[in-house]
């Protein structure tokens, strides 16, 4: 990720009660914030935080129990967590099964890097200041957006 704090290797994570862990295998994708009323309350925050990675780099050891909902786009995705503590791992849209987008706050050896987007500003708290320079969308960001400001 450019620009992203140092990441130690291998990247490691678990959920709060250590039932699931998981490895990242390769290096993130990208870091970032949204700030939907979904994630609001999954975070018990003002935004969650979310790093993707591509699907077969995410190792998971443990059960993992699903919950599907409609996102405040209209999509489809699938949230996957602990069954015991409840903590999300990751999300999945079903439209992008080679993607991940693992929660940030579950890693166990590295720093929650820094967003390089930040989307559904639309309702983002309105005491959240985002840094200067950072693109921001209204709502989700599109797949030609990510491809330009990921240059992938």
């Amino acid at each position: 990720m450019s620009n992203a704090l140092p990441l130690t290797r291998p990247l490691t994570g678990s959920c709060q009660c250590g039932a699931v862990t998981y490895e990242v295998t390769e290096e993130p994708l990208a870091a970032l914030a949204c700030h939907c009323k979904d994630c609001q309350k999954l975070s018990a925050s003002a935004y969650s935080t979310t790093v993707q990675v591509r699907a077969d780099a995410l190792k998971i050891t443990g059960e993992l129990k699903v919950f599907e909902r409609t996102a405040d786009s209209g999509r489809r995705n699938f949230a996957y967590f602990c069954p015991d503590c409840g903590n999300r791992i990751y999300h999945q849209d079903p439209e992008a099964p080679g993607m991940k987008r693992l929660k940030a706050g579950t890693l166990n050896n590295a720093p929650i890097p820094e967003p390089k987007v930040h989307v559904w500003v639309s309702r983002k708290q309105p005491w959240v200041v985002i840094p200067d320079g950072i693109p921001t969308f209204e709502e989700g960001i599109t797949k030609d957006d990510y491809r330009k400001i990921f240059r992938r």
